[in-house]
């Protein structure tokens, strides 16, 4: 039992950051409809930029506190995001409002290949290291029921707690907040929250930039795990089958989702994987929102489309 627990455990802590990524994916398609691939992208660029940032402040301002550095890194990051959000809405979305949806998905694509170039030319294209004091070594729980205890590493713990604490903010600012229920507004019906005075270029503004805010988030925490590097983009597209999964336009959907993507992977690459010789968790993920779509096409918690005709 011990084993399986372990396993469980850190699994649920590896969904806490797949539901984070995916919440971007959602929060875009709600408000704009975009699907927005270049939601990876958005999370890279953010690590790349804290990352050096963290490394240039110290350099131009001397200052040599760990926590003065990584919160003017953060807040550098963050305006940065915003400048990306406002860059996007101004010379793409607002270019191309009432276009086709496949219009819009080329569109981000294209935006997903400027970010990963872009990125590379102003921010470099080495290895960065991010450290934000998260501790790395693991520890063991219940040691009195099980023995020998439950190991679980601290840095996933406290990165999932993080996520867990974003989500949750992100819950009670589209819940309580007058601009979180303009964003709602505009998510059921563009053309109704027009007709009351909401104006939707700078909604979608706002949502890319809280979009950008969650990549910002992801990414130091991907980084900080696994070094800022330009894979980090493609462990970002693993949330897409997470939104399969729970429904391109459910924020419980993207939560529940990225946990049973997240259990799933680790569960068959411990118990199925060897039968397999091992990499599964590549591909475990996409397959079943594959064997998902062909059931519930709409993901477990998205809106059911009905044409009448």
């Amino acid at each position: 039992m011990g084993p399986f627990l372990e396993t469980l455990i850190g699994g649920l802590m590896t969904g806490m950051l797949y539901s984070l990524v995916a919440l971007g994916f959602v929060l875009i398609f709600k408000a704009s409809g975009v699907f927005n691939f270049a939601q990876g992208a958005m999370v890279l660029f953010a690590a790349l930029a804290m990352a050096r940032f963290s490394e240039w402040i110290p350099k131009l301002t001397g200052m040599d506190s760990k926590v003065g550095v990584n919160l003017l890194a953060f807040v550098g990051a963050m305006l940065v995001m915003v400048a990306v959000a406002w860059l996007i809405e101004r010379l793409v979305l607002g270019k191309l409002v009432n276009q086709e949806g496949i219009t819009l998905l080329m569109a981000t694509l294209g935006i997903t290949y400027f970010m990963d170039g872009f990125g590379q030319t102003i921010f470099g294209s080495d290895i960065y290291k991010i450290d934000i004091g998260l501790p790395k070594e693991p520890m063991f729980l219940f040691e009195n029921v099980f023995q020998g205890g439950i190991l679980v590493n601290q840095e996933d713990l406290f990165a999932a707690v993080i996520a867990a604490a974003l989500v949750g903010l992100l819950a009670a600012f589209f819940q309580y907040t007058s601009t979180g229920r303009a964003l709602r507004a505009v998510a059921d019906d563009h053309q109704a929250a027009q007709s009351i005075g909401i104006p939707l270029k700078r909604i979608w503004v706002i949502v890319w930039s809280v979009a950008g805010f969650a990549a910002l988030v992801a990414g130091i925490i991907w980084g900080s795990k696994l070094g800022v590097q330009f894979s980090l983009s493609q462990v970002a597209l693993k949330a897409l089958p997470v939104v399969i999964l729970g429904g391109l336009t459910s924020v419980p959907g993207a939560i529940i989702g990225g946990l049973i993507i997240g259990v799933g992977e680790k569960l068959s690459e411990v118990y199925i994987g060897p039968m397999f010789g091992g990499g599964i968790e590549i591909w475990f993920a996409y397959v079943l929102a594959l064997g998902f779509l062909l059931i519930r096409p709409q993901g477990l918690f998205g809106e059911k489309i009905i044409d009448r005709v």
